[in-house]
């Protein structure tokens, strides 16, 4: 969930602080065959041989990798805009359908790039939201879904939003301007069990709001026995992709 993706950069309508880095950390390459699959597990099974795939060159920013016949198109996000801040230890696995990829995974993608251009965190936080304001950037034209059912993702979570590396699989329905009070949604992220109804994450602003569904415990249980090899090698990649409490 990005969304970023308990996700990239829930807040659920607050504003949530990150602490400030005296240089700007360098983003490195994954190696392409996991990066493709830890991409491409964002999506279920039956769905992943038809999708594109874009890779990410930190020195320039995302290149399509394969093209798919489906509509749908994955990547492994490493930079949240909405943060106003540059890390080099976030992993979100997403996919968007054919609507989806023409308005967030474009501004992903131009995420990227403005960051292999040089932009500072807070600078690049400024020339996406004057895109959104701009109407550059527009919120998808009708309703649609991102897929974030990967076994893994490393970004900001409950119950302290602060950085972790987690298993949550879930899918975001895009709902610009919708709130949790339109829905009468009560999510509370230290209970964890109020997150298993759906709930509306506010990703930055109005326009990158979704109603989040998460999957059901034995679903989840069953993903990670199914993608068991993608977390051992993650893991061995690097150590801060290790699941907690998970022997690899």
């Amino acid at each position: 969930m990005k969304t970023q993706h308990i996700l990239a950069a829930m807040v659920l309508g607050l504003s949530v602080a990150s602490p400030a880095h005296a240089a700007e950390p360098v983003l490195e390459s994954m190696p392409a065959p996991l990066e493709t699959r830890l991409a491409l597990s964002a999506l279920p099974p039956a769905l992943r041989n038809e999708a594109s795939v874009h890779l990410l060159d930190p020195k320039s920013g995302y290149r399509l990798a394969r093209q798919g016949t489906s509509g749908l198109a994955c990547l492994v996000e490493r930079t949240q805009w909405e943060w106003g801040e540059l890390r080099d230890d976030v992993y979100v696995p997403l996919c968007y359908d054919a609507v989806g990829t023409q308005a967030h995974l474009k501004v992903i993608m131009d995420t990227a790039a403005l960051r292999a251009q040089g932009l500072s965190g807070g600078a690049l936080k400024a020339e996406v939201e004057r895109r959104y304001k701009s109407g550059t950037y527009k919120p998808p034209e009708r309703a649609g879904l991102s897929y974030m059912v990967a076994p893994l993702m490393r970004t900001n979570s409950p119950p302290d939003m602060k950085v972790h590396t987690m298993s949550m699989p879930h899918l975001m329905f895009y709902a610009p301007g919708l709130t949790n009070e339109d829905i009468g949604a009560k999510p509370k992220l230290a209970d964890l069990a109020s997150l298993r109804w759906p709930f509306i994450d506010r990703q930055g602003n109005a326009e990158q709001s979704y109603m989040i569904q998460l999957v059901g415990e034995t679903e989840t249980a069953k993903i990670l026995v199914d993608e068991k090899s993608l977390l051992d090698e993650l893991c061995a990649y690097r150590e801060l992709l290790c699941l907690h409490g998970r022997k690899h």
